[in-house]
């Protein structure tokens, strides 16, 4: 799916399905975000937490709001739906970005290994461009789709240790 098919199908909850007083596991969406078991752990971090912010700002509804603690002190809204981090090999990796992205119904992000590769966005961008889909290597790939579909496509990889 491309990024212009992405954004005419938006994936996100209605204001009405957020209830952030029931268990992530009731709601209708599942997010997962599945990372190279192999990286080391600073950029396994920082795939997944790229892809996270990637997908935030992509799927409506996914932040709860923020919370107030008692001295007044504010703390942004986390993913009220959860969110868990996987691993997996790269082939298994690319396997599951295929999977999703073609799959009604699911948000992918990804985090293409020319991304920590480069220091300057625009030569990720000019590296991407000369890079066959074929050939894109990943670091983690974002899911959030239907449940089903989600625990389908991901199977029972183990979470990040």
């Amino acid at each position: 799916m491309t990024a212009d098919e992405q954004t005419t199908s938006r994936v996100g909850f209605a204001p009405e399905e957020i209830d952030p007083a029931l268990p992530t596991r009731a709601a209708r969406l599942k997010w997962v975000i599945v990372v190279d078991r192999d990286l080391p752990a600073g950029r396994a971090v920082n795939a997944a937490v790229c892809v996270a912010a990637a997908t935030s700002t992509a799927v409506t509804g996914l932040l709860g709001d923020d919370a107030v603690d008692a001295d007044g002190g504010a703390h942004p809204g986390l993913p009220w739906a959860g969110c868990s981090v996987l691993a997996a090999d790269a082939d298994t990796l690319r396997a599951i970005r295929a999977k999703a992205a073609s799959s009604a119904g699911c948000f992918v992000a990804d985090m293409p290994a020319a991304a920590q590769r480069t220091r300057v966005y625009a030569d990720y961008l000019a590296a991407m461009k000369e890079t066959a889909a074929d050939d894109v290597e990943y670091y983690a790939v974002g899911v959030v789709g239907p449940r089903n579909r989600v625990d389908k496509i991901v199977g029972k990889l183990p979470l990040m240790p």
